[in-house]
């Protein structure tokens, strides 16, 4: 876990300078210190960012480490860049990735159980009420798109409320793969407009096809398509295997910084530590 939290921190310290992040040379703590202590808590302690401090103080990898409520304060201020880190990480893979093929699905988040919407004080509304087909499950929360190599490493995602149809998700990704690319998707994914799009950006959308559907599979293509989404469902156990039985937040943007901490650290240790 030590190797492990040192390699996290290298990496992570020369990203930042790579992108040029600016940081105050007055303070004892970095911001990429910060960040590290944060995807610590991802990866071995269920997110909870109390522990990690603890843990990275006690092992003296960071022996100038704040108090709770400043560390806190501290990585909320830099929340954004959780964002910006996974995206240029996930820029690099498809850069170096040998494979053009991608592969797309979502999962729900639940915020709370369902017993108890009505005292849920991050989320209100029935926008984020959602049903999931696959868990045959009502459950109150978001929606993570995810977008992986065929490897499983993510790359790309967005979040939406719950009650959002993955199919209109489709417009809050970016979309930024490489020209030549197959991205895989279950039939809920299903749009010839945006399959047409894509198509002239040369990236093809390969969604399963329903029995009703205007545009027939092969038997082929279908078995493929079947095979392939395995790969990110593997991906999805794994990040929700990092999961407590419940994400511990006090504001709805606190529970938005850990569930893309929990992206980051999966994404990093998938490509780079394993």
């Amino acid at each position: 876990m030590i190797e492990k939290s040192i390699a996290i921190y290298t990496f992570i310290d020369t990203l930042l300078k790579y992108l040029h992040h600016p940081e105050d040379k007055k303070r004892k703590l970095s911001d990429a210190e910060v960040l590290t202590t944060a995807i610590v808590s991802a990866l071995y302690f269920g997110g909870h960012l109390d522990k990690a401090r603890s843990f990275m103080h006690a092992t003296t990898l960071i022996p100038n480490m704040l108090d709770k409520s400043r560390y806190n304060r501290r990585l909320h201020a830099i929340g954004e860049e959780i964002t910006t880190l996974f995206l240029e990480i996930g820029t690099l893979i498809k850069q170096v990735a040998t494979c053009k093929d991608f592969i797309l699905d979502s999962f729900p988040i639940p915020v709370c159980d369902n017993i108890r919407i009505s005292r849920c004080k991050l989320l209100q509304g029935e926008a984020y009420r959602g049903y999931k087909a696959s868990m045959r499950r009502y459950f109150y929360g978001i929606k993570v798109q995810l977008i992986t190599t065929d490897s499983g490493i993510p790359v790309e995602f967005s979040i939406m409320a719950g009650s959002q149809a993955d199919v209109k998700g489709l417009n809050q990704l970016p979309f930024s793969l490489p020209a030549g690319s197959v991205l895989y998707a279950d039939s809920a994914y299903t749009n010839y407009l945006i399959e047409d799009m894509l198509a002239d950006e040369q990236i093809k959308l390969y969604s399963q096809r329903k029995a009703n559907a205007h545009r027939k599979d092969t038997s082929c293509l279908a078995y493929l398509k079947e095979q392939t989404r395995k790969i990110i469902e593997t991906s999805i156990s794994g990040i929700k295997a990092l999961f407590l039985s419940k994400i511990h937040a006090v504001t709805f943007r606190g529970f938005l910084i850990k569930i893309l901490l929990f992206l980051l650290a999966f994404q990093i240790n998938k490509a780079f530590l394993n």
